[in-house]
């Protein structure tokens, strides 16, 4: 873009301004307006939209594509209240049987769990705890996304009710989630 300066001739270069990412959300559909994608300086952001940040740095083993892990894990509705809908090993909500939950244990790579995750694994050691920030289309599947699809799956009803609701809500719900990983072991 060009400016001329008041009166004078010279003119003046501007960066161009990249245009905003916005979070997908069905009312809005089509639409150039709308929740801008929110970029947490202290996060690291990768090529495909996922941020994380290592809360704890691990000193066991690696994980590469390919490995079989075992993770204990929390999830929040980041785009909807911060509200649980999982909990490291505790029941929360209406769960009222049992204390603990089992750990979410996948082979890296197989598909079997939401893409963030996947990409999310490759490079944590064994011991370290992972924020993730995750955008829609780096969660479930499907439209609406659909959470017994792939995991993590919620481990009460509560927590399933509550997701359910943000993923399948077709109105001005920001479906961006929050995830705690803590790698327990790789094999």
């Amino acid at each position: 873009m060009l400016l001329t300066l008041l009166g004078s001739s010279a003119l003046i270069a501007l960066p161009a301004v990249a245009e905003p990412k916005f979070e997908q959300m069905e009312a809005l559909k089509g639409k150039d307006y709308g929740k801008v994608r929110t970029k947490y300086p202290d996060y690291v952001l990768t090529d495909s939209g996922l941020q994380y940040k290592d809360l704890r740095d691990g000193s066991g083993d690696a994980v590469s594509n390919g490995s079989h892990v075992t993770v204990d894990w929390d999830g929040y509705t980041l785009g909807y209240y911060g509200r649980p809908f999982e909990a490291r090993n505790k029941s929360k909500g209406g769960a009222f049987v049992g204390d603990s939950k089992d750990f979410l244990r996948f082979t890296v790579g197989d598909h079997s769990v939401i893409p963030a995750f996947e990409e999310a694994m490759v490079g944590m050691r064994v011991g370290g705890v992972r924020r993730l920030i995750v955008p829609q289309e780096l969660g479930y599947p499907g439209q609406p996304p659909d959470f017994t699809k792939q995991g993590p799956t919620p481990g009460n009803f509560s927590g399933r009710r509550a997701l359910d609701f943000v993923l399948k809500n077709q109105g001005l719900i920001d479906k961006t989630l929050l995830f705690d990983i803590e790698l327990m072991r790789v094999n």
